[in-house]
């Protein structure tokens, strides 16, 4: 198949509007002409994982973290990054990255983290805001149906787990087509009033394009009237961290202890206990810090996630257990999510988890 086909169902499942400002998800190199049969999955995008592409015939790396996070003003060599790039470029690899979009949504990495421990009932952690927006358009009773199920079909209408969501209300509207016009009911120059019904529908910002172009293409007006609304609602299929339940409350070293084992984590640096058990736990693949009062504010008793400095440990504040289990450890079963989704919707298609051991932290 084509680089693109790939492409595009990666960001359909992770759509990169959904990543944050400094990220650098999407194709970094490579033709999205290009044939490609295999791809190499890895939480980084190292040389040795370059080198494993090119001996297992891969044409793709996926790599959680973007190898190109600041752009590159030289490409001589000289740094680690260059010296991947140009050989992915010399050798025709493409590099995608699937990053803090990835992190973002309802089944990504921190659903992965919470299928791994055992928690149930999850939910996001801290839904985004501004990415929802309302579409009001107007049609003639009979053709209402017809521009409902397009609006649905483009993506209109999701509200949590429900979908061809929408609020309808019947009255009418008024109308004069002008010079040159050819309107649908009434005639030019004549004043026409036509029973309508008003419909209103949901959908996230980044699909807006598809939408419009979806009611465009329905809509039996010459010149459709629709509104759009900015919602200040948050998202609840989309954002930080996730949040979810132990089946029963469990001493806390013992789940301590059974999250390393899972985690396969060389060391845990924790907070002083504060109850003999737990039951609600908070995630976040990587560095999660900023979340530490989100995670309180849930309720939760402990919050796993990675990258904490000495004195961040303190914002804990006798309310909730920090453990800190590592970045590449909290985030190493992404290839294993991606290789699910990827072989589900592609059966034909190779995808490979890395053997390269990218964790640039070794413990004792």
């Amino acid at each position: 198949m084509l680089l693109q086909e790939l492409t595009d169902f990666l960001e359909s499942l992770a759509p990169l509007p959904l990543q944050e400002d400094y990220d650098n998800a999407g194709l970094i190199t490579g033709d999205p002409r290009q044939e490609i049969s295999k791809a190499v999955i890895a939480l980084d995008c190292t040389e040795a994982v370059i080198e494993e592409a090119i001996a297992e015939g891969a044409e793709v790396v996926i790599a959680h973290h973007p190898i190109v996070f600041r752009g590159l003003r030289k490409l001589t060599g000289r740094t680690y990054v260059e010296r991947a790039v140009l050989r992915a470029i010399r050798d025709r690899i493409a590099i995608y990255a699937i990053h803090t979009n990835l992190d973002h949504i309802l089944e990504g990495v921190n659903a992965k983290i919470c299928e791994k421990l055992g928690l149930q009932q999850t939910r996001i952690l801290v839904p985004q805001t501004g990415m929802l927006r309302k579409l009001v358009t107007f049609s003639p009773h009979a053709q209402a149906e017809a521009v409902r199920s397009a609006l649905f079909e483009a993506g209109a209408g999701h509200i949590g787990n429900y979908d061809r969501c929408s609020y309808n209300l019947e009255g009418y509207g008024t109308f004069r087509g002008g010079a040159g016009s050819q309107p649908f009911v009434g005639e030019p120059g004549a004043t026409h009033r036509e029973p309508e019904t008003r419909i209103e529908v949901v959908y996230p910002v980044y699909l807006e394009g598809r939408i419009l172009q979806a009611l465009l293409q329905a809509h039996p007006y010459e010149e459709p009237a629709y509104d759009l609304y900015s919602l200040a609602n948050a998202w609840p299929m989309a954002g930080a961290g996730m949040v979810g339940e132990l089946p029963r409350e469990v001493p806390l070293l013992d789940f301590l202890n059974e999250v390393k084992e899972k985690m396969k984590a060389g060391c845990i640096r924790y907070t002083k206990p504060l109850k003999a058990q737990v039951r609600r736990v908070a995630v976040c693949g990587g560095a999660g810090g900023s979340l530490l009062q989100d995670a309180i504010r849930a309720g939760a008793d402990l919050f796993i996630t990675a990258d904490y400095k000495y004195h961040e440990f303190f914002d804990a504040e006798d309310r909730i257990v920090i453990a800190d289990i590592g970045h590449y450890e909290s985030e190493q079963f992404t290839g294993e999510l991606l290789r699910e989704k990827i072989s589900k919707q592609f059966p034909n298609f190779a995808a490979l988890l890395t053997q390269v051991n990218t964790n640039p932290v070794n413990y004792l």
